[in-house]
């Protein structure tokens, strides 16, 4: 019997519901960058939890991430994970870390991730977006789409790291927006990650092989997508739902497809776009990750 969508959310529990505050940090994270360094932005396919206590080639992947960029000042998140009406940023100094998940291996609850929060750039987006009325959060923490990452990513938990909601109520070219007016974070030395799937099929998923054989509509869908993020086709990846078919199978729903707008945005006509994970986990989820920069 497949797993229907119902059923994999409730075992999942996926509710879509400063970095100064040490000087000897502060001073740390300051001279960690030079003036003229300018971040990537990176998107992430984050897939299961379980990813949390896997080692496997996407795993990896994210491990030697660091070698190839500048080391940040803080991270902000834009997780699938976080689902609210209006756009929030968090604004905790020690964000708790959210257990947003069910019925997983009792070790992955065992796992902690004590990052600070970073409330002053966390205030910057709040100055460098004009047109939007950005609310502050004072209780959000690290849902599941940004701590398990950033596990593999920063292990020692050493950079400050808040998060941004998505307004699931907008339409794509809301969040391709909002994503060009943050891309002047990456000159501040902040890693901005999007953090979602491009393709995210619950409902077909094949729970019990995570190295199951991939859907046909899965790759081709993914393929596509990765096509126009070759020719810098924006246009084609806002419009993905005129793809038909093959789009209503791999985005059933767009909140974890949202977060590849945010990076897609902040990409400027100098910026690369490299890809250092391309993969499936479950036949129904892409794991492609990639950076702009």
């Amino acid at each position: 019997m497949k797993l229907t969508r119902l059923d994999f959310l409730k075992l999942l529990g996926i509710a879509a519901s400063s970095l100064y505050n040490h000087s000897i940090l502060g001073k740390d994270f300051r001279l960690s960058m030079t003036k003229n360094e300018k971040m990537p932005a990176i998107f992430i396919g984050h897939g299961s939890p379980e990813n949390g206590i896997l080692q496997n080639g996407y795993t990896k992947a994210l491990n030697a991430l660091p070698k190839n960029i500048p080391t940040p000042k803080a991270v902000l998140v834009i997780s699938a994970h976080w689902l609210t009406k209006g756009t929030f940023v968090a604004m905790t100094d020690k964000p708790e870390i959210i257990y947003d998940f069910y019925g997983f291996p009792e070790k992955l609850y065992q796992l902690k991730y004590n990052a600070l929060g970073s409330p002053l750039f966390a205030e910057r987006v709040m100055e460098i977006v004009k047109t939007l009325p950005l609310q502050k959060d004072l209780e959000w923490g690290l849902d599941h789409g940004a701590w398990i990452p950033l596990l593999h990513i920063y292990p020692k938990a050493n950079i400050p790291v808040f998060q941004m909601s998505i307004d699931i109520n907008q339409p794509p070219e809301y969040h391709y927006n909002l994503g060009k007016q943050l891309s002047s974070l990456r000159d501040m030395g902040v890693l901005v990650i999007g953090s979602g799937n491009i393709v995210h099929n619950l409902q077909r998923i094949n729970f019990s092989n995570i190295d199951g054989a991939v859907y046909d509509w899965s790759y081709e869908f993914d393929s596509i997508v990765k096509k126009n993020l070759d020719q810098n086709n924006h246009t084609a990846i806002l419009n993905y739902l005129n793809l038909g078919m093959v789009a209503r199978l791999s985005v059933p729903t767009p909140d974890h497809f949202y977060p590849l707008l945010y990076i897609i945005g902040m990409q400027d006509s100098k910026d690369g776009l490299s890809y250092f994970y391309e993969g499936f986990q479950h036949s129904s989820i892409s794991m492609r990750c990639f950076q702009i920069g």
